[in-house]
């Protein structure tokens, strides 16, 4: 009996001596995530600047479309004709949007309402610009770990690696030469050269590479420099601001945030108006309610007069 008394205290010392192991386990590493959270505005995620101009990121092999012609390139490969490069490993190469944009671009974002899907169901938590001496270059978009993640535009995926910053990374590039990019995902579901519409899933979201908690990191970029999404989504109704987008000189000002989005968004024409096109209605139809003329119709919209236009389609008169 005494022998088996011994044995039970024994064991009771064991089991409390591993028990404090592990509860003072717990707690330095739980002072070492306070202590990591404790200036969390700071922790932007995402690459630096230099790892932004590093001519690889990535080390795993990508799947390559095996274009040989320039006319094939041309042909299958979305706005090849204004990068003049299909690169499947390097997600910045050039980095020189800002640097070529001499006069304004028009972007043609869609033509019907179901050629935008917003990326990820959640709210903003971190919006575009400077952070504490470093680059925020997209939104941060809230999810839960497993949530699915959408192609925003219709293209071709460019780049679908793990990188240490981004962690899993997808980018897209679209016909009008924008890419997207899609960040921290917990899994990708797409490879380089698949094409994707709008809604199309292309992984799951998550708090891989330098982040702080499970988001989407939402990047829209022209020719590898960054341009705020928020100029072309609007966050809060989860849709475009506009059909069109006009990218000028403005939009690569980062020096300050505030004032760079207000330049921007007066930038981007904010006088322009637009007609949802009703059943049945004809260009001739609509320009004499706007005002406005069927030739002007066309040039704003890059139409020609014997265009067919679609019920729901959105057409700039102003």
């Amino acid at each position: 009996m005494l022998n088996l008394q011994r044995t039970y205290l024994l064991c009771a010392i064991i089991v409390l001596g591993f028990t404090s192991k592990v509860n003072s386990q717990s707690a330095i590493e739980l002072m070492a995530d306070t202590a990591a959270w404790e200036n969390y505005e700071a922790h932007i995620g995402g690459p630096t600047a230099e790892e932004e101009e590093e001519a690889a990121l990535f080390s795993e092999e990508s799947r390559d479309l095996g274009l040989w012609t320039l006319a094939d390139s041309i042909a299958k490969i979305p706005a090849y004709d204004t990068y003049c490069d299909w690169d499947t490993k390097n997600l910045f190469v050039k980095k020189d949007g800002a640097e070529s944009l001499v006069e304004p671009i028009d972007f043609i974002l869609c033509h019907d309402a179901c050629d935008f899907v917003y990326p990820a169901n959640g709210i903003i938590t971190s919006s575009f610009g400077p952070r504490w001496g470093r680059m925020h270059s997209g939104l941060d978009i809230d999810l839960e770990t497993g949530d699915p993640v959408s192609a925003a535009f219709e293209g071709m995926v460019r780049i679908s690696q793990y990188s240490s910053s981004y962690g899993n990374v997808v980018v897209i590039r679209h016909s009008n030469g924008l890419e997207t990019l899609y960040a921290h995902l917990s899994q990708r579901t797409v490879v380089p050269g698949d094409y994707v519409q709008a809604g199309d899933q292309i992984g799951l979201g998550g708090n891989t590479g330098r982040s702080y908690g499970s988001h989407l990191h939402f990047e829209v970029r022209y020719k590898g420099d960054a341009i705020d999404p928020s100029l072309l989504l609007d966050p809060n109704g989860k849709n475009l601001r506009d059909w069109e987008f006009t990218l000028n000189k403005a939009h690569f000002s980062y020096a300050n945030a505030d004032q760079f989005t207000k330049t921007a968004l007066s930038a981007r024409g904010g006088n322009s108006k637009f007609h949802v096109v009703k059943r049945g209605e004809t260009l001739s139809a609509i320009a004499r309610k706007r005002g406005t003329s069927v030739q002007k119709l066309c040039k704003l919209n890059k139409l020609r007069e014997s265009s067919i236009i679609r019920e729901g389609q959105k057409l700039r008169y102003k």
